[in-house]
């Protein structure tokens, strides 16, 4: 299948005009999302490769694949023999090996709609120096080949309430429009998809795991534009635009608005000189600049605008966004109780189905399973069948709208695999004598949750205890820290791995993301990692992250530990330099496996904050367990102390 879909594809880069020596696919849709409708996945029709982030080049007799760490074991596994795995942080980059591998004077195209500005002016800079072109090409050449791909969602756009939303849509365009004064530009175009949802307070159902619609929008002085295909809105979701004085145009619009906003013909038909917007309105002698995010913004809008006369800085949308107000807060918090229960729920219930198929000793003994054999094929557990009952029991809870991303139900060597996705025909059995790890997140209307935890239903051996309880100090270890306010991600990022190097460990992914409220469990533009991109923003009080430290070990097992975290103002006992301090407060409730912790190797310190949280878990979940849950529960949240 692969080879014939290259066969085409090298065809159709023989006729086009010019021709090309080379074509990139992206992952990324036209808003340069993560997470892509299944119509947009054109990077994974060419290459089979099914991960959320790589890159495809086809030239006229050679296949490669880039991907982070997150996926190199997987990519290994489902690319066929003509492709070639390119290891992003140690092979060279994409536009380097163009650079040193095709012919000066080579034509390298790509979908301008599937590219970022920033991606496509940096290839075009590299491609220069040998006198190669990134040509943008009229259509989308894998879309031709793709004769069975889906078509378009026809999902509804939702109008999320102001008792989840907490702040108003016009609240929200004041403050923005107040940003674009400050910066003295006439208006913004908006491509990512999380930026719209939140500004216009929508929600919607277009791409799986994302509570998102697809639509662009555009925000001037005294205007505002939402770019959606118009049979997505109902008559009642019609009205709330027109109360609001949003402009519903079709998504093919978005295109020649763009070039009407560049020559300023752009007008609404609700647009009205207001005291406030007048306020607002910029001297037209003193600027004529529009503001595009080059991350999220893509290439095809650009190309239509004067750069001389665009903005390219990240979008004002998006530190207000990973900023929660009140109300997201608190939602985020209730939804991560609800969350919680249901975790302890599926521990419960897998505990039990572990001993009764399989003859394990189960989550709180240590002894080797007496190896049943599950009765009938329709007993036995697999990787997908168990985290199908986490889902049931997700999907009872108040508010659920659904998952937040492919659960990552893992068992021995596939929790090694650090994105492993566990597909029915071809996951593993559940086995009592290996690791088992469970990353799993849901959308509530309320707030998006992400928890991870990894347990061990035999008898772990010593390697693996030293590995988890390693990963577990790095988790509180960065949990438990206090930093200067400007302090960013970059900089807190070694707190996680500094028990892991005492050994000689890692683990090739970040250690946190900002997470939405109701929106994608991957938010900006903050996070913790060892990439140099976690040094752009300081972590601020109101932002969410994740506290996620892992540790991998190819063949064997993989081990992570997930929480996520409110940062918050700090009380110190001084304040030096008049910073001011900020903190981390957990609000994901599930108990740490305490069968996988070498108790001898915590501090007082961390055994206090283990008891501590342990407690609150019991505390906060009660409510949610019946009788025997909460038995376990407690069991499971036992004060631990070491013997001398």
């Amino acid at each position: 299948m692969s080879s014939e879909i290259l066969s085409s594809l090298r065809s159709l880069m023989a006729s086009h005009s010019p021709p090309l020596d080379a074509l990139v696919v992206p992952s990324e849709d036209y808003h340069q999302s993560e997470y892509v409708s299944a119509r947009d996945k054109r990077r994974e029709f060419v290459s089979g490769f099914t991960g959320s982030a790589g890159l495809a080049l086809i030239t006229k007799n050679e296949a490669r694949l880039w991907t982070d760490g997150r996926y190199f074991l997987q990519a290994i596994q489902q690319l066929s023999d003509e492709w070639t795995l390119m290891r992003m942080g140690e092979d060279p980059l994409l536009e380097v090996w163009m650079s040193d591998n095709l012919s000066e004077e080579a034509n390298i195209g790509v979908d301008p709609w599937c590219v970022s500005v920033d991606t496509a002016n940096r290839w075009g800079k590299a491609f220069a120096k040998k006198s190669q072109n990134l040509i943008p090409t009229t259509t989308d050449l894998v879309d031709e080949v793709w004769k069975s791909r889906p078509p378009s969602e026809m999902n509804p756009v939702l109008v999320h309430p102001l008792e989840f939303a907490g702040r108003s849509v016009s609240e929200k365009l004041t403050d923005l429009r107040a940003k674009l004064k400050q910066e003295s530009v006439r208006g913004l175009v908006i491509a990512a998809l999380d930026e719209v949802a939140w500004l216009y307070n929508i929600r919607g159902t277009d791409v799986a795991y994302c509570p998102v619609v697809h639509a662009f929008g555009i925000v001037t002085t005294d205007s505002a534009f939402l770019y959606v295909d118009k049979k997505k809105v109902s008559s009642e979701a019609s009205d709330y635009f027109k109360g609001l004085g949003v402009e519903v145009k079709e998504y093919t619009d978005v295109i020649s608005d763009v070039s009407l906003l560049a020559s300023d013909k752009l007008f609404s038909s609700f647009s009205s000189k207001s005291e406030a917007t007048k306020d607002m309105e910029i001297d037209s002698d003193q600027t004529d600049r529009l503001w595009l995010d080059p991350a999220s913004c893509c290439y095809a809008l650009y190309s239509k605008l004067d750069a001389d006369k665009v903005l390219l800085q990240p979008s004002p949308l998006s530190l207000p966004k990973a900023l929660k107000n009140p109300v997201e807060l608190e939602g985020l918090k209730k939804a991560h109780v609800r969350d919680g229960a249901a975790v302890v729920q599926y521990l419960v219930w897998l505990d039990q189905q572990m001993q009764e198929v399989y003859g394990a000793s189960g989550y709180f003994l240590e002894a080797e399973a007496n190896k049943k054999k599950p009765t009938s094929e329709t007993s036995k557990l697999t990787e997908v069948t168990v985290s199908d009952k986490l889902e049931s029991l997700r999907a009872a809870k108040e508010h659920f709208r659904g998952l937040s991303f492919p659960t990552i139900s893992s068992v021995g060597s596939n929790a090694a695999i650090i994105h492993y996705s566990p597909e029915p025909e071809a996951c593993a059995e559940m086995d009592p004598d290996k690791i088992y790890l469970c990353d799993s997140g849901a959308q509530y209307l309320d707030g998006t949750t992400d928890i991870t935890r990894t347990v061990h239903f035999g008898k772990p051996s010593a390697h693996e205890k030293e590995c988890y309880t390693a990963v577990l100090k790095g988790h509180v270890a960065l949990g438990n820290a206090r930093f200067p306010k400007g302090t960013n991600g970059y900089t807190l990022d070694i707190l996680a791995r500094a028990p892991l190097w005492k050994y000689g460990l890692d683990y090739r992914h970040g250690t946190g993301h900002g997470v939405g409220s109701y929106l994608f469990v991957h938010e900006g533009p903050h996070q913790v990692s060892f990439r140099p991109s976690a040094r752009n923003v300081p972590l601020q009080a109101t932002m969410t992250v994740t506290d996620e430290p892992g540790y991998y070990e190819d063949g064997n097992f993989g081990i992570r530990l997930e929480n996520v975290l409110v940062v918050n103002d700090a009380e110190t006992e001084f304040n030096f330099g008049d910073k001011g301090y900020l903190q981390f407060e957990h609000i994901t409730w599930a108990p740490y496996q305490v069968k996988l912790i070498d108790l001898k190797q915590l501090t007082r310190e961390e055994i206090d904050w283990l008891n501590t949280y342990h407690l609150k878990c019991q505390n906060i979940l009660a409510p949610f367990m019946s009788l025997t849950e909460m038995q376990w529960l407690k069991k499971a949240t036992e004060p631990v102390s070491v013997s001398v």
